[in-house]
């Protein structure tokens, strides 16, 4: 047992590291960008997001795209209504066919409506702020690159959004290598948020755009991309963009419930991923309660890493950093959750249970 202590003791300061490594890294946008010189489609999928609308095509508007499309896949809340009134071009969607998900039918359906030379997809319930588009397709084509996902700010206000949420960017900060990955050819090493995702038309019918069957719309689509030889990644997209993913333990627990067992390829990946974390930051933690020295560096490296991460990215540092073996052991409840689900076939999302 010591060992291991030792083992995820050294994984955690060497991840600790890594991110301070990709904090200095990370593209930012320029705070003042250039007029953008091309046409760009903002797209947002929309399924009874009635309640998000309103706020969301508020910060869209205005962004000098060439056009905004929602949409509205079966709603039942007055989705269309909103965004026409709102300005934007609305479109009917048809129902997912066999094999395909929600979302990622959705949106195939907005880029073939769409007429931009960029097509950037946007959440409904993110809020951009003022030339947030502009930025994004200045990164996109300053640095050569086929797609960017703008990193939004993370906002959690209830104790279980704090506790889980930070986790989503201090994973990619903590674990993947940026600058090598942007660039990789390695399906593995792609990365993509598709709260707020800018893509050339081009690289997105290349790759044939979103794939049919896969829950993380997002990573399937950036792993596409990759394999046709497209290249991009995460960049900063703090003070671009803030989304509010779950509003309270209900819906976070759903949410990633969904997809967690994918999120690392598949169930055996999922359960290889979760049980190294627990390694490697639970463990020290634990060890540390009962006089371990090895086990306090541990921690204390943890708590580093998310500290580093909560400054760069805009999240709560203080004294959310403090939990982050409970955080990655909420993680972990919720990967089995997700797994358990999986093997049921109970797993749902909007209405519609996902397929086996």
């Amino acid at each position: 047992m010591s060992r291991l202590v030792t083992v995820g003791t050294v994984a955690a300061v060497a991840g600790a590291a890594h991110a301070a490594v990709n904090a200095r890294l990370l593209r930012r946008p320029d705070p003042d960008p250039p007029p953008s010189t091309v046409d760009v489609s903002v797209l947002v999928p929309a399924r009874d997001e009635a309640h998000q609308l309103v706020d969301c095509l508020r910060t869209l508007i205005n962004q000098h795209a060439a056009e905004v499309i929602v949409l509205d896949d079966e709603s039942s809340d007055g989705t269309s209504d909103i965004a026409r009134t709102a300005g934007a071009r609305v479109i009917r969607g048809t129902p997912p066919p066999d094999g395909w998900l929600g979302k990622p039918h959705a949106c195939r359906q907005l880029a073939a409506a769409a007429g931009g030379e960029v097509l950037a997809f946007v959440d409904a319930d993110v809020r951009l702020e003022p030339g947030a588009i502009a930025a994004a397709v200045d990164l996109l084509y300053r640095h050569g690159l086929d797609w960017v996902s703008p990193y939004p700010r993370q906002i959690a206000i209830t104790p279980a959004e704090r506790l889980v949420q930070p986790l989503l960017q201090w994973s990619w900060l903590t674990l993947l290598p940026l600058r090598v990955a942007e660039r990789s050819a390695r399906p593995s090493l792609a990365a993509a948020n598709g709260q707020f995702l800018v893509v050339r038309r081009a690289a997105y019918e290349r790759a044939g755009g979103h794939p049919a069957g896969d829950v993380l719309d997002d990573l399937a689509l950036a792993r596409t991309l990759r394999r046709t030889g497209a290249r991009g990644g995460f960049v900063d997209g703090t003070h671009l963009a803030s989304c509010r993913m779950y509003d309270g333990w209900p819906a976070l627990r759903d949410g990633y419930g969904k997809s967690l067992w994918s999120a690392f390829g598949g169930p055996a990946g999922a359960v290889a991923t979760l049980g190294a974390l627990s390694v490697v930051y639970l463990l020290p933690a634990v060890a540390a309660l009962r006089g371990s020295r090895v086990g306090a560096l541990g921690y204390a490296a943890g708590v580093a890493g998310r500290v580093i991460a909560a400054r760069r990215t805009g999240g709560r540092v203080w004294p959310d950093s403090l939990a982050h073996p409970a955080s990655v052991a909420t993680l972990t409840g919720l990967g089995v959750r997700s797994l358990a689900g999986r093997r049921r076939g109970t797993l749902a999302w909007k209405g519609r249970f996902l397929p086996r």
